[in-house]
């Protein structure tokens, strides 16, 4: 796998840092997180947050997430993009609002020209707390500790910040086999 495929940009290879913006889609709140990771694997926090779009009607709903992420997107500027996969709904009708809600958030993305990377929740909490079936509470923990946060950030958020947390890992592991290979 090559660097652009990794979402590695030329500056991040050469020890610059890359920016990751880790995405929770949901059609009532999404969050969003973004950090720089460097290839030493420091991780630094850049801005977290949640477009709560709830209280909306729900086409105008999937419009503000959209409009909310290019926003973000606009103003932090990230080089890669994470975002959590769906895996589960309550019923039908929340599974297909939750898709299209993730659908808004990918256009974003993919409209801004980021390389986009899907992880399952599974994946994120191994990557961040160690295990896969952590409480949302040892996510949100564990996120401000491994960002040095001051305060615990919203669960939306936390999750986000985690998923980018866990590209930052893929992506590192990828990079360092990458060096080996090419040894």
């Amino acid at each position: 796998m090559d660097a652009a495929a990794m979402g590695l940009s030329a500056g991040a290879l050469a020890g610059a840092a890359v920016r990751i913006i880790g995405i929770d889609p949901g059609s009532l709140r999404t969050g969003y997180g973004i950090i720089d990771s460097d290839t030493s694997g420091q991780l630094r926090h850049v801005a977290h947050g949640c477009l709560n779009v709830s209280g909306q009607p729900f086409l105008e709903r999937i419009g503000a997430i959209h409009r909310g992420l290019r926003h973000v997107i606009g103003d932090t500027r990230p080089d890669v993009a994470a975002v959590e996969q769906v895996f589960m709904a309550r019923n039908a009708d929340s599974a297909l609002k939750l898709g299209q809600a993730r659908g808004a958030a990918l256009v974003a993305l993919l409209e801004a020209g980021l390389p986009v990377h899907e992880y399952t929740a599974l994946q994120v909490k191994k990557a961040t707390v160690g295990g896969g079936h952590a409480a949302k509470e040892q996510v949100q923990s564990m996120v401000r500790w491994l960002l040095k946060l001051s305060a615990i950030p919203q669960a939306d958020a936390a999750d986000a910040l985690a998923c980018a947390i866990c590209h930052a890992h893929h992506a590192g592991t990828q990079q360092r086999w990458q060096w080996a290979d090419s040894r």
